[in-house]
């Protein structure tokens, strides 16, 4: 038998009946609530990867084990193999060395560095030249958890580098070639001026050629041999001097390339009377780098120095450390350059030179080269008061 429900009774049972409706509600307000936040998402990751996809240099993120996590196609076409081999920054960067060596622009950005390196990869079509900038990325916590790590390839732009380069070499030959001429002809003169002067004794005193005793001969025959090693010596280094650059990359000794330099510009400076001389420190660690392309910056700097300063002038090439890096001046009491010209003085084909002395590629060659060797060149002049322009270089070890 039912028994009626009393007023109590049926205002609970309409309550409880409330209360499940209200939850309902919210319960599909929320989840309309994350619909929506599930859309937004959906739309800022189409967006990020709209963003990583239109970038033109590799983009990649790595973990704080050094892992790669992420990466575009840009990456993937400079690192065709990356998913077939364990994907770290060692795979990248140092295959030799263990993840977090030192120079790693991974570790680097880990410990909350914001790193520019440069590298250079083998690959099927020879040499390729990279630069990179790795950025740390922080945690909730503020703690360097990631790395971003973007990847460009500069080969086309090495390749014209190098290309100049040699341009500026040929230019250089060029301009030493009169002082050259002019300094192998002292010995030549010398072989000549001996040899007639044996012809001369010779024809005016016959009886010598049958005379054995001919105590002259061993003094003019030792002015021949040492004469011409002299030529040799010049010629030796302007064919050293000429050859192109095989882009090695080692331990540099400033001090030794200075000194080269000074024995190829000697000949400049004494036809012109120009004092040149090198003012190098004790000890003067070396550098890393390309021994010829850094060659190719001192004997730049050096010969645009001489061709500034007028007889009588000087030049002096010094070299000294300074904290971790070493430190190359060249200094010459010429005219100076005036303020107006000293933003351009750094653009290609840009002189003051006359017509036929120079591309003007002699300083903008010098520049990419220093900055492609983590370095730093500047320069400062006062008209009247001559020039300096100081290249600084990171240090690599010990003086040798």
């Amino acid at each position: 038998m039912n028994r009626p429900i009393d007023e109590n009774q049926l205002e609970h049972l309409l309550g409880l009946e409330s209360s499940k409706i209200g939850f309902y509600a919210d319960v599909k307000q929320k989840i309309r609530e994350l619909e929506a936040i599930n859309r937004d998402l959906r739309v800022r990751t189409n967006e990020l990867q709209a963003v990583f996809g239109a970038i033109k240099d590799g983009v990649a993120v790595f973990d704080a084990a050094g892992r790669l996590q992420y990466s575009n196609h840009v990456w993937a076409e400079i690192f065709p193999d990356t998913v077939s081999e364990p994907a770290t920054c060692r795979r990248f960067f140092h295959p030799a060395r263990e993840c977090g060596a030192p120079g790693c622009p991974v570790a680097g950005a880990l410990r909350g560095e914001v790193r520019d390196d440069s590298l250079t990869i083998e690959g099927p079509k020879g040499a390729r030249y990279l630069e990179t900038t790795a950025t740390p990325i922080a945690d909730a916590d503020g703690r360097f958890a990631r790395a971003l790590v973007f990847l460009r390839d500069v080969t086309e732009k090495r390749v014209r580098e190098l290309q100049l380069l040699q341009a500026e070499k040929l230019t250089s030959l060029g301009v030493l070639a009169a002082g050259v001429a002019h300094e192998i002809n002292n010995p030549l003169s010398s072989v000549a001026g001996y040899a007639e002067a044996l012809q001369r004794r010779l024809r005016d005193q016959p009886e010598l050629a049958a005379d054995p005793r001919l105590e002259d001969f061993p003094e003019y025959l030792g002015v021949i041999v040492r004469e011409v090693y002299r030529c040799k010596g010049i010629i030796d280094s302007l064919l050293s001097f000429s050859r192109k650059s095989e882009h090695s990359s080692g331990p540099v000794d400033l001090r030794q390339l200075m000194d080269e330099a000074v024995q190829l510009l000697g000949h400049m400076a004494r036809y012109h009377d120009v004092e040149l001389h090198v003012a190098a420190a004790p000890a003067v660690p070396c550098v890393q780098g390309d021994p010829a392309a850094l060659r190719q910056v001192i004997l730049n700097l050096a010969t645009n120095a001489l061709q500034a300063v007028g007889r009588g002038g000087k030049v002096e090439l010094r070299a000294f450390p300074q904290e971790q890096s070493v430190v190359f001046e060249v200094e010459d009491n010429g005219p100076g350059i005036p303020e107006d010209l000293l933003e351009r003085i750094w653009d290609p084909f840009f002189t003051t030179k006359g017509v036929g002395e120079g591309l003007g590629l002699g300083l903008s060659v010098s520049y990419n080269i220093v900055r492609r060797h983590r370095g730093e060149i500047s320069v400062h002049s006062e008209v009247g008061g001559g020039t300096t322009f100081t290249v600084v270089l990171p240090a690599v070890g010990g003086a040798p």
